[in-house]
């Protein structure tokens, strides 16, 4: 088995959101090391091998640029690099089941197996595999049964945990400043090898007392748990904002006087229109499945909660907007404002945004939508999915996207922040105010902008957790106004 001087190439399967930033980093930090990221999609390594990099996170530009064709290289020729590599990365999507047993909380594990069955395949000297996309607990072992299967004689492997805890907007300095890495592998003499050899890799710039190792499990367990505890906090304030909505308390304050208490920390406790993201959802949701085939009904139960209420959260958002704009919102333009799941990103996936669109759109409702970074086919995708429209023709008829914030508010009812991109704040209202119908109407859902300021200019203000009155005087001013 390979040991910790002999990690000189590295193979990472999957060209995506982990595989990428993390290869990259790699190769920046260690570069006697050749890393070598392989995808099936050739689309996606020529945007990789291309000025525009598939995705967007802020600093991975500069870093792919100064290492490709020096130490890091992006290719579809998967056997290649298999051959020569001692360490392979596996970065492939585990979605969520949408079939089959499990369907609507399982993870979707094709992608993990083909993967193995493939360096199986291929690999003709011993391998460190590494698990680095989001799996069940036990996930690694099926990796090794089919690796162990499927081998050339003489070939042996050892399969290592080592998830990922990269925020996205923020994943180069995740990387590049970890909280703790977590290696986890088999308690024997070759699994310790194999532990120490890809410790070896992150000490190049993590300092060893954050590099924690365990057993496999473990550490499969302590992603799943890790993503649950942040969309559980969430999902925790989010429901004091309904009670605050009831009751005239400010979420924000309440945040703040428990963010305070040291015990609970002030981090994920800004409430919103829920969580999004390619991780949060799933994770939990493979909790929850995790929990009931372990006979934990009331384990599975309690994690459940979680995401039904992230969608209460959504739905009574739309609500709001529908019963605010006198109880119908069919054939009125309603901007939205960001696409994105959250700022600093152009990934839509699980985006609050889309819930909001699909309800809309159920209401008939004309949307036009502007979002910094999202690119229109994307936004144009995820709305045409069968489980948000059934006919992709009403999105055709109802939905425009814009070039800039400016054009989507002219002449709409009102507008709606889905995303908190920090460019939202700095838009001239004033303009955008007398552009749109009147009443003027701003919902929103990320607590970012100024409410005073809107409220002189002449908006009626709507947000999460908050009850925003108009002071007569204010109110006289605005009706004022032509």
């Amino acid at each position: 088995m390979s040991s910790e001087s002999s990690i000189t190439h590295i193979c990472c399967i999957g060209a995506g959101y982990v595989g990428g930033p993390t290869c990259a980093i790699i190769a920046l930090k260690c570069p006697e090391i050749t890393v070598t990221v392989v995808d099936l999609s050739a689309e996606r390594i020529n945007q990789w091998n291309s000025d525009n990099l598939p995705i967007f996170e802020l600093g991975l530009d500069e870093i792919v640029k100064q290492r490709r064709g020096r130490n890091l290289f992006f290719s579809t020729d998967i056997k290649k690099a298999i051959l020569e590599s001692q360490l392979i990365f596996v970065c492939v999507n585990t979605p969520t089941k949408t079939y089959g047993i499990g369907k609507g909380s399982a993870a979707d594990l094709r992608y993990l197996e083909s993967a193995a069955r493939m360096i199986a395949s291929i690999a003709e000297t011993n391998k460190i595999v590494v698990e680095k996309s989001t799996v069940p607990v036990r996930a690694a072992e099926s990796v090794l049964d089919i690796l162990s299967a499927n081998h050339r004689s003489g070939v042996r492997y050892q399969v290592l945990s080592n998830p990922e805890f990269l925020a996205e907007g923020t994943a180069i300095n995740d990387l590049l400043n970890p909280d703790r890495v977590l290696i986890g592998g088999e308690q024997t003499e070759a699994g310790h090898a194999a532990i120490n050899a890809l410790c070896s890799v992150y000490e190049h710039w993590v300092p060893r007392e954050k590099i924690i190792t365990m057993n496999t499990w473990s550490s499969e367990l302590s992603k799943l748990a890790a993503n649950a505890f942040l969309a559980q906090r969430i999902s925790s304030i989010n429901s004091m904002s309904a009670i605050c909505e009831a009751t005239g308390a400010d979420v924000s304050e309440v945040s703040n006087a428990i963010g305070r208490d040291s015990r609970i920390g002030p981090k994920f406790l800004t409430a919103s229109l829920g969580f999004g993201g390619s991780c949060f959802q799933k994770d939990v949701l493979n909790l929850v499945y995790l929990s009931g085939s372990l006979n934990l009904p009331e384990v599975a139960a309690y994690w459940q909660q979680v995401i039904e209420m992230n969608e209460f959260q959504k739905r009574r958002f739309v609500n709001r907007i529908i019963s605010t704009l006198f109880n119908t919102v069919t054939n009125k333009k309603i901007a939205l404002f960001g696409f994105a799941f959250k700022k600093d990103t152009g990934d839509t996936r699980e985006s609050a945004s889309i819930t909001v669109c699909k309800y809309l759109l159920e209401e008939g409702a004309k949307i036009s939508i502007y979002d910094p970074q999202v690119k229109v086919d994307q936004i144009l995708l995820e709305l045409k999915c069968p489980s948000v429209c059934a006919d992709p023709k009403q999105v055709n008829d109802l939905v425009t996207i814009c070039k800039d914030p400016y054009e989507a508010a002219d002449k709409a009812h009102c507008i709606v922040i889905c995303t908190e991109w920090d460019a939202f704040k700095d838009y001239n209202y004033s303009r955008i105010y007398d552009s749109m119908m009147k009443p003027a109407f701003i919902f929103d859902g990320r607590q970012l902008l100024n409410y005073q300021e809107l409220l002189k200019i002449g908006f009626h203000v709507d947000a999460i957790g908050k009850k925003i009155n108009r002071s007569p005087a204010l109110r006289q001013r605005a009706d004022s106004k032509p």
